[in-house]
């Protein structure tokens, strides 16, 4: 929590901050005097689609579709055939994070809910405001970039779910449990969804789209969200080990592909737009006009 809130205190004050133009040589004042803030490709249309499908079909997976989907038993069980463990010296060392209580064990998993679907979402997006307002930039700008952020976090975790549903990995607090009691967990349907991280894949898409819209944008100070943003995901995936809900190989596949997914949509999807395209959208239409005796002739580009 400490991490999301120093983020938007750090964001306010450098976007509050502008350094005085009278101390700048004349040169340096005109640079600073044009424009900085990019224009990016973006579409209501496709990208509402895409965020609004994604984001339908995770919430689904999660809810009214969970019984359906999730892994009655076990397909990635760190056993073999007779029951030996075989889980690897890595996961076995990340374990040592775990609480030793299961009051322990409840207090993680409450805080890294509160941190992960709460205090860090509220912290990057109000700091990517301020970075934006700071910057100059026009209010629809921060629309933009709210939709461009959300829809990579949304479309890497419907992945995230697809990949869970299909792995099927034991939990490391079910996997210690006699075969009697693992159905006698509190959520039967969760206990197999292990691979990879959900909460850390959100994490690390939520800052490093926020970190990538802010770099493609231009906005000032932008080395904020990587500074703050990167350590309090980080902090995420170490509360979900700590709960005992997820391995280090879990945690370590959910940062990546939260990256990935993070990085890879804002640049595909929402590059810089050229000084042509920009013209071409403000003026959307064009037409000329000829004539003679023989009629009228219109043309132009819409």
């Amino acid at each position: 929590m400490p991490t999301a809130l120093c983020f938007l205190a750090l964001a306010s004050l450098a976007a509050s901050s502008p350094v005085p133009t009278e101390a700048l040589p004349s040169a340096a004042r005109q640079a600073s005097d044009a424009p900085t803030v990019h224009a990016l490709d973006f579409n209501w249309t496709r990208d509402g689609i895409i965020t609004g499908t994604a984001g339908l079909l995770w919430i689904a997976s999660e809810t009214v579709l969970k019984d359906e989907l999730a892994p009655k038993t076990c397909r990635w069980c760190d056993r073999s055939a007779d029951g030996t463990d075989t889980l690897n010296s890595l996961d076995r060392w990340g374990r040592g994070v775990a609480a030793d209580t299961a009051e322990g064990r409840d207090q993680w998993n409450m805080w890294s809910n509160i941190v992960g679907f709460g205090v860090l979402p509220a912290g990057v997006l109000g700091g990517q405001y301020l970075l934006s307002s700071g910057s100059g930039a026009p209010p629809k700008y921060y629309a933009q970039d709210a939709t461009i952020i959300i829809e990579s976090v949304v479309v890497s975790s419907l992945v995230n779910q697809v990949v869970k549903f299909s792995v099927g990995r034991e939990r490391p607090f079910v996997h210690v449990l006699p075969e009697d009691q693992k159905p006698l967990t509190e959520h039967p349907n969760d206990n197999n969804l292990s691979f990879y991280s959900g909460h850390t894949n959100m994490a690390f898409a939520l800052v490093t789209a926020a970190g990538t819209v802010s770099e493609l944008r231009g906005y000032k100070n932008s080395w904020l969200i990587w500074a703050v943003g990167l350590p309090a995901a980080a902090s995420v995936g170490l509360m979900r080990m700590g709960a005992d809900k997820h391995y280090l190989t879990d945690v370590l596949v959910g940062a990546a592909a939260g990256t990935l997914f993070g990085v890879g949509m804002p640049l595909l999807l929402h590059g810089r737009q050229n000084e042509s395209q920009s013209q071409s959208r403000t003026a959307r239409m064009s037409m000329n006009v000829s004539g003679g005796l023989g009629g009228v002739m219109f043309s132009g580009r819409f």
